[in-house]
């Protein structure tokens, strides 16, 4: 790895002076790419922080565009950015945070084919989106990849978290915690959001990240956190790997 310039070595000082990332978990971050599906409220703060935080290469993925009722929790995005496609407008605002970080954008929906091939390229993928389809079919490519997949939700006042990691022996994947449901599933449109929330689970999401691509810590791999704002509620209990899951089963 090429080493640090003077200028990372200032930008990222707070990280490098932690025993549990230093100087090789920084490159490490630095030689990443990260694929971050859905740049609305979960989105949003995890894209940004990745940036701040040094990883490398980004790929941003969404098709729609800002909308003024996107504003009060999609802090990615501000009022001039209206109309404006979210994954540009987030690209935008992450350079201009970092611009060591390279930001590569697709404002179109992907393919099945193309969705598998954006995740094979890549170190970790983050789902941000907002309906099961979509969802489920990531889970798939990631299974089929091994590549590790860091999920968020987060509605109302209540959000989760958890990370599925087909590189670990007996790992969950996300059909294994949605089992068999259809896509009629509550959205922030729907039912509501509490603006800070999502930036608590977007952030969890973002965390868990940089543990997996710096190599350090232990990951929610085997587990999920769930976060009740409104009592001020933080559970982490675990979550096995289902035998009976058709997504996991099709790889053995």
């Amino acid at each position: 790895m090429n080493d640090l310039t003077d200028g990372e070595l200032l930008r990222y000082a707070r990280q490098i002076m932690l025993p549990s990332i230093d100087y090789a978990g920084q490159q490490r971050l630095r030689a990443a790419h990260a694929l971050v599906i859905g740049l609305g409220g979960l989105g949003s703060p995890v894209a940004l922080y990745l940036a701040a935080a040094g990883v490398g290469r980004l790929t941003l993925i969404d098709d729609d565009r800002v909308d003024l009722s996107n504003l009060q929790r999609q802090i990615a995005h501000a009022t001039p950015d209206i109309g404006s496609a979210k994954a540009l407008s987030a690209a935008h605002r992450c350079t201009s945070i970092n611009p060591h970080t390279t930001v590569e954008t697709l404002t179109h929906r992907l393919s099945p084919q193309e969705l598998r091939s954006r995740i094979a390229s890549v170190d970790a993928v983050l789902d941000c989106c907002d309906n099961f389809a979509t969802r489920f079919a990531i889970n798939e490519a990631c299974l089929a990849a091994r590549r590790p997949l860091i999920s968020g939700a987060a509605i109302r006042w209540e959000g989760q978290v958890a990370v599925f990691d087909a590189r670990v022996a007996g790992s969950a994947c996300y059909r294994c915690l949605y089992p068999d449901i259809d896509d009629v599933a509550e959205t922030c449109t729907q039912s509501g959001v509490i603006a800070p929330l999502t930036g608590v689970i977007g952030s969890l999401q973002a965390t868990e990240t940089l543990k997996l691509l710096a190599a350090t810590g232990t990951t929610l791999a085997g587990r999920l956190l769930r976060y009740d704002a409104l009592r001020g509620q933080l559970r982490v209990s675990q979550l096995p790997r289902d035998p009976d899951c058709p997504s996991c089963n099709a790889l053995t």
